[in-house]
């Protein structure tokens, strides 16, 4: 199952850090057609968010096709966004790790390895990088 992890101080809404942990489970392959996201009040209780919150997070998923309510059992995943290419034992996910290790040990910290990463993603998607 997932777990949210909100941060505060990111200045991005609260129900869209939602939403965008739950697409990068998808992507990754952690969640798939089927799982069952936590109830409103689990998220409540593990996060001291607003349930509303929550229930907004979970309605822009279902529009969005990812999930559905079945009224009186939970909100499912309906389909997913992984790609055999993003898979955690990926040769590019490992490729990636290397870097990753390679650019602490060079001193980058997180900011720079954003600030890096978001670059090489405009030069290479031409554009903006977002999160989606």
């Amino acid at each position: 199952m997932v777990e949210f992890r909100i941060d505060r101080r990111s200045g991005v809404a609260t129900y869209l850090q939602i939403v965008q942990q739950v697409k990068q489970a998808l992507r990754l392959g952690l969640l798939a057609p089927g799982d069952k996201l936590p109830t409103a009040k689990e998220v409540v209780a593990a996060t001291a968010i607003n349930p509303n919150t929550v229930l907004k997070a979970y309605r822009e998923l279902d529009r969005e096709g990812l999930v559905e309510a079945r009224p009186g059992l939970g909100t499912f995943v309906r389909r997913s966004l992984a790609r055999p290419q993003a898979a955690a034992g990926s040769p590019l996910r490992a490729e990636l790790a290397d870097w990753m290790h390679r650019a602490r040990e060079a001193g980058l910290d997180r900011e720079d390895v954003a600030a890096l990463l978001a670059s090489v993603l405009e030069e290479g998607f031409g554009g903006p990088a977002e999160a989606t």
